[in-house]
């Protein structure tokens, strides 16, 4: 049948059309893929092409409160393998397990693994001059990357806040652990390309990645004041060999941490030697046990806050002993103190009186001022592992429960809620926060990205009457128990402590942990330091004996490091027949020489400079000093 031109006509157009719309179909797909999925599909070609050796970042400094570095890095590269582009696999294993020390089997079998790249096990975190051997070697597929290891430079040194990082650089206890997100940055990396085969393309240049390193943490610890402790710590340790030992220094008028120690302690660097109790446990934060005669403290503010006693007018007869429900409750004195204010009550650490005062408040009140005083909870303190303590369930105290928690026995609490507690009561009546984290810096830009500041829970109790809490536990240390804690031109204040150990509900004889917290200048108090021995040996174990005259070291230096100016106007040291005769400082500085020797001082002169005044003295004019104690002269013109 014979087709119309027309019709042919009619088909030829329809698929010229449709010859058309193909190709614009076609030419928009391959514009689609051209500029659209372009970047993408040459991306994940890319992808497929690249080897990745990644280049670890610096993690993030720990500095103290004045810039002093606690934890940094030190250089140690690391050996990586991309098996695909090893050319002979036993002579680079052979040469890779001699470099090492390790078995050539092992290296072998890293080096023929089905990866992309392979980290040597042996080749973590290697010297600079192995680094270098290797390099030298100049193995095919064999790379040498930026890595580093965590260095305390005071080794043992504040280890439990510290904590420490693993083979990777990952925070594994303390503040490494608390922070690790900051601390540890990114990873970056250098990229070069290879076929299917893992050889390398060599018309194609290499990426590099920078890493991005971890910001720095500013710790609120003063290095000064943590090395004095520490010092202390490590004398005490020497003289009395302890089953443990505990040291906390705040700032009562903030909550910042100024020092935290314990023993046993450890070597950040090398965590793996000791055991796990050791560094898991931050007794500071973690122990819990019963405080002893530190307690008094709160049972002499909530009586005082209650308007419950007078200090100087209210007295008290104390014969030894008190009967409370049927049990005799012993004062640590045999015959007891006799007749007394209750400011000596509060000197001579009387535990009757003390009952006494914890009937006068009944147990709602004096239970009410414990917890309001924190205890019971945990302070919020940002360290990993912190305890709550454990006291009497209210439904379940009784006047022996009530009598015994007055002074100090039958509750349990953490040292870092004592401290807390104790700065409540001695910085005009405020409850804040204990931290240890100052602020997160970032080390290119200098911007802080995390800045702590001081939190106040709330008001235990009234500015006045945290002022007589001061002033009776100045008494305490001046003319009490606290003796050894006492400093010539400053005001101290502070209350010891001792308590018996408590095993499976039955009391040890012989084994006490003795302790004093101390505080200083009691006018304006700056510093809060506690002190706990456990059961120290070859020594009478009584805070007083052991533990004050380490607070009072520690009080000492650190004020003056701080420094903080003496303070005179306090109370002077009860007297005793072994005391040491003290002479108090006069101004010497504008003196010449001449004038100089005609003074009757039976103290030493080290006598440095040239010229004919005294331009400077040290100590200062005021300071009392032991007789025979060596004075600094300065001369110039």
């Amino acid at each position: 049948m014979r087709v119309s031109n027309v019709t042919v006509r009619k088909r030829l157009l329809i698929f010229f059309l449709i010859g058309i719309c193909v190709f614009i179909l076609i030419d928009l797909r391959l514009g689609y893929v051209q500029f659209y999925l372009g970047n993408l599909l040459t991306g994940k070609a890319k992808d497929s092409w690249s080897r990745d050796i990644p280049f670890e970042p610096k993690r993030g400094e720990i500095v103290d409160r004045n810039g002093v570095a606690l934890a940094t890095n030190l250089s140690a590269p690391t050996v990586y393998v991309v098996p695909r582009q090893v050319t002979d696999p036993k002579v680079t294993a052979e040469k890779l397990a001699a470099a090492l020390n390790m078995k050539q089997s092992d290296a072998y079998k890293e080096i023929t693994q089905n990866s992309s790249n392979v980290r040597l096990s042996k080749g973590r975190k290697i010297s600079h001059q192995k680094a270098k051997e290797i390099k030298a070697l100049n193995l095919k597929g064999v790379y040498i990357a930026e890595d580093s290891i965590r260095y305390y430079p005071f080794g043992k040194y504040l280890s439990h806040v510290l904590g420490f990082t693993g083979i990777d650089n990952q925070g594994l206890m303390g503040v490494e652990l608390t922070y690790d997100n900051e601390l540890k940055g990114k990873k970056g990396h250098v990229q070069f390309y290879a076929d299917a085969k893992g050889k390398r393309l060599e018309n194609m240049a290499d990426d590099f990645k920078a890493p991005v390193n971890g910001k720095n943490l500013q710790l609120t610890i003063d290095n000064r004041i943590q090395t004095i402790m520490e010092r202390e710590m490590d004398i005490a340790q020497a003289t009395y060999n302890p089953d443990g030992m505990i040291g906390i220094a705040m700032n009562p008028n903030t909550g910042e941490i100024l020092g935290m120690g314990s023993r046993p302690t450890f070597n950040p660097s090398e965590y793996q030697s000791v055991s796990s109790e050791v560094y898991n446990r931050n007794l500071p934060v973690w122990s819990t046990y019963e405080p002893g005669s530190t307690f008094k403290i709160i049972t002499l503010a909530a009586a005082l806050q209650e308007n419950k006693v007078n200090l100087n007018n209210d007295t008290f007869f104390d014969s030894g002993s008190v009967k409370v429900a049927g049990a005799n409750l012993h004062c640590w004195k045999r015959g007891g103190h006799g007749s007394q204010t209750f400011l000596e009550v509060v000197q001579n650490s009387c535990n009757p009186g003390f009952v006494e005062l914890g009937n006068r408040l009944g147990k709602d009140k004096l239970f009410s001022y414990i917890k309001k005083f924190g205890f019971g909870q945990r302070t919020g303190i940002d360290l990993a592992g912190e305890g709550t303590g454990i006291l009497f369930d209210l439904k379940r105290v009784g006047p022996v429960e009530q009598a015994t928690t007055a002074f100090g026995q039958g509750v349990s609490v953490t040292p870092i809620q004592q401290v807390t507690a104790v700065s409540a009561a001695v910085n005009g009546g405020t409850l804040y926060t204990p931290y240890v984290a100052k602020q997160i810096e970032d080390p290119v830009s200098g911007k802080v990205t995390m800045r702590k500041t001081p939190k106040a829970k709330r008001q235990v109790i009234s500015a006045d009457t945290s002022k007589k809490v001061r002033e009776a536990l100045e008494a305490v240390v001046a003319k009490g128990s606290g003796g050894g804690a006492y400093i010539e031109s400053y005001r101290v204040g502070g209350k010891t402590g001792t308590a018996q150990k408590v095993k499976d509900g039955h009391y040890l004889k012989n084994n006490y942990i003795v302790s004093f917290i101390g505080f200083a200048p009691v006018d304006d108090p700056q510093i809060v330091v506690y002190i706990a021995v456990d059961n120290p040996k070859d020594t009478t174990q009584f805070g007083g004996v052991v533990a004050a005259p380490i607070v009072g070291n520690i009080l000492k230096d650190s004020l003056l490091a701080m420094d903080v100016k003496p303070r005179k106007g306090g109370l002077d040291k009860k007297k005793k027949w072994d005391d040491p005769v003290l002479v108090e400082l006069p101004n010497v500085v504008g003196m010449t020489r001449e004038e100089l020797d005609t003074q009757l001082l039976n103290v030493k002169l080290d006598v440095s400079g040239k010229g004919d005044k005294v331009v400077k003295q040290s100590p200062e004019a005021g300071v009392k000093v032991k007789e025979g104690a060596t004075i600094r002269i300065y001369l110039g013109d």
